[in-house]
């Protein structure tokens, strides 16, 4: 599922930025090489974000 349609980013892209230290929506952009846009994104990549850090 994409996740950012402003940069192309995917659920997964978000999952694995995660599991390699993101904790942020920004953190995620940068990772990715992608500059954070419109925002709408930011809420459901929180999200996604908590969920695999409390996986770990």
């Amino acid at each position: 599922m994409v996740v950012c349609i402003c940069n192309a980013i995917r659920e997964s892209d978000v999952r694995s930025a995660a599991r390699n230290g993101c904790a942020t929506p920004c953190q995620v952009h940068q990772a990715m090489g992608r500059p954070p846009k419109c925002g709408k994104c930011a809420a459901f990549t929180r999200t996604i974000i908590d969920a695999e850090r409390s996986a770990a």
